[in-house]
């Protein structure tokens, strides 16, 4: 048998030969295929590991970042009522003083100014700020999925993360100050000659704060600015105080004036823009919607006009709508989740915005910039 076998072999010896080559060589390609298979599998599940932690990050970064504005607007609050202190004049004119209509005036500009800055601050500090920390918190995301190795510095190390997050102040500060100049001018421009006495309507109102935002937001100029006029406020113009100085950087300065030149591009971007005016119509259409509920028509109106829908019928005069404008800062700056607050920090062009700012700063590309 074995003789018969051996024989055989020898006469097709050639043939055996290549049978034996080819399939030696399934089994290594088998092999060699389901390695490679393997090796896909574990790519793919790591891929989607870090893409389920990433996508963590990211939603506990935007909590974050809500509970963040809502801290801040107690000093944003206060900050204005000092700068526009309306309660001193109203202290006045119960005292009956000689100067009652020249008080009355200046309560005017003050109240509409501090309402219409408290919108726009409110919505400022809402995009700016999913602005910064979605920009850190890909950095701190880069960090902490051990992407910078072998002993590299870290991207965004707490010491820089705080001198970065501090530019914040600029807004609470000068930046807060030079607005509340901008939208008192305004103010006076348009309210300034009207009488106490004259009766606006809902819609007349809303005209005279779409005039005030022309102004402010310079809608009325010829000239079309590659971005928001309103970028002004949230970060100065001139370089950071740190670049300037021409020797004595230490590395953390220059890490942070990177994040402050980074988030500079993105509040020059035309998506900043566009999301900072969807944000600030939003917020004047939930300050009209707060001011509508005291422009109800009465049973007497209801009677003279036959109509349930006539707020754009009813008027009040303008010494009456005044205290009532001059209240709104407590619900446009209100720390606890307001409907006005809310509805900013859950608009879903303000969240795509914040996920395509994390998307730009998490990604291992961003280390070799």
């Amino acid at each position: 048998m074995l003789r018969s076998l051996w024989s055989f072999l020898k006469r097709h010896k050639k043939k055996c030969l290549v049978l034996g080559t080819f399939l030696g060589g399934v089994y290594l390609l088998g092999k060699y295929g389901q390695k490679k298979i393997r090796e896909i599998q574990e790519r793919e599940a790591a891929e989607y590991i870090a893409q389920a932690r990433r996508q963590y990050h990211f939603e506990s970064n935007q909590r974050t970042c809500n509970m963040t504005v809502l801290s801040m607007l107690p000093t944003l609050r206060d900050t204005l009522m000092h700068q526009l202190n309306s309660e001193s004049l109203t202290s006045l004119l119960k005292n009956r003083p000689a100067n009652k209509l020249e008080i009355w005036e200046d309560l005017k500009i003050i109240s509409f100014t501090r309402s219409i800055v408290a919108v726009y601050s409110t919505c400022m500090l809402v995009v700016l700020l999913r602005v910064q920390l979605n920009i850190i918190g890909g950095y701190i995301y880069l960090d902490n999925a051990a992407v910078c190795k072998n002993g590299t510095t870290p991207l965004a190390p707490p010491e820089v993360q705080q001198q970065y997050l501090s530019s914040i102040q600029h807004l609470l500060g000068d930046g807060l100050t030079e607005l509340i100049t901008i939208v008192k001018q305004a103010v006076h421009k348009v309210f300034g000659s009207i009488s106490l006495k004259h009766a606006l309507s809902l819609l007349e109102l809303e005209q005279k704060l779409k005039d005030i935002r022309k102004v402010v937001e310079h809608k009325d100029s010829d000239q079309s600015a590659p971005y928001s006029p309103l970028c002004h406020y949230l970060m100065p113009d001139e370089e950071n105080p740190l670049a300037t100085q021409a020797c004595g950087l230490t590395e953390r300065d220059t890490a942070t004036i990177k994040l402050l030149n980074e988030t500079r591009d993105m509040l020059e971007s035309p998506d900043f823009s566009t999301v900072l005016s969807t944000c600030l119509n939003r917020g004047f259409s939930q300050l009209l919607d707060n001011v509508a509920e005291f422009f109800r028509p009465t049973e007497q109106d209801l009677t003279q006009n036959g109509s349930v829908n006539s707020l754009s019928s009813v008027s009040l005069p303008l010494a009456k709508i005044i205290p009532i404008i001059n209240g709104q800062i407590h619900s446009v700056c209100s720390e606890t989740p307001s409907h006005f607050v809310q509805d900013l920090l859950m608009m879903e062009q303000v969240k795509d915005f914040a996920a395509n700012v994390y998307e730009a700063f998490s990604t291992p590309q961003q280390l070799e910039k």
